[in-house]
């Protein structure tokens, strides 16, 4: 897999964290940079945890899977992506009673926005490929996603959230028909 597509997924995989960053932003009154800072660190730590569990456990069903993980890729790959499409249409705002810097909401929000990584973390062992880069660049990509989510949440609200989480349910759809595709080429 090319580093244009690791950055891809990572940029996709990053908008549950996004649209949860800008919420977040909207939700937080007199918003510091101490506060950006601590979202992106959970959503970039969980979103890098996340994928090395899917691929742990991908690495173990590798050899049962093998004739037919082009199929699950591109079933995993379409799965994250309508959700992630669905989802943009189904997202609230952070409820203004809820504080998203308490740690028990942070720790929920960075778990709940993180689940697709971990599919993703699967397609990564089936395909092979290794899951340090990815990884890192997962985390990287989120980390700084949520940051600018944060802040632009606080200055413009909810506005970018949604259309960027359904761009990044194109993108995951449509990586998942070239593995498909370039498998069926092959084979």
């Amino acid at each position: 897999m090319t580093l244009i597509a690791v950055f891809l997924i990572a940029l996709a995989l990053a908008m549950d964290a996004f649209a949860v960053s800008v919420a977040s932003g909207i939700a937080i009154k007199k918003l510091r940079i101490g506060h950006a800072f601590t979202i992106a660190l959970w959503f970039g730590i969980f979103q890098s945890i996340m994928p090395l569990i899917g691929w742990i456990g991908g690495v173990s069903l590798r050899d049962l899977l093998s004739s037919i993980d082009h199929w699950v890729i591109f079933g995993l790959l379409l799965f994250i992506g309508l959700k992630m499409i669905w989802e943009a249409f189904q997202i609230e705002p952070i409820e203004k009673g809820l504080n998203p810097l308490d740690v028990r909401v942070l720790f929920t929000l960075s778990l709940a926005t993180s689940v697709d990584a971990l599919a993703t973390g699967v397609s990564f062992a089936l395909l092979g490929i290794p899951v340090v880069m990815p990884v890192l660049i997962i985390g990287a990509v989120t980390f700084i996603l949520s940051f600018a989510g944060v802040w632009i949440g606080d200055r413009s609200g909810d506005f970018f959230g949604k259309k960027m989480e359904i761009v990044a349910g194109i993108i995951l759809i449509a990586i998942g028909v070239k593995v498909l595709i370039s498998h069926l080429a092959a084979g």
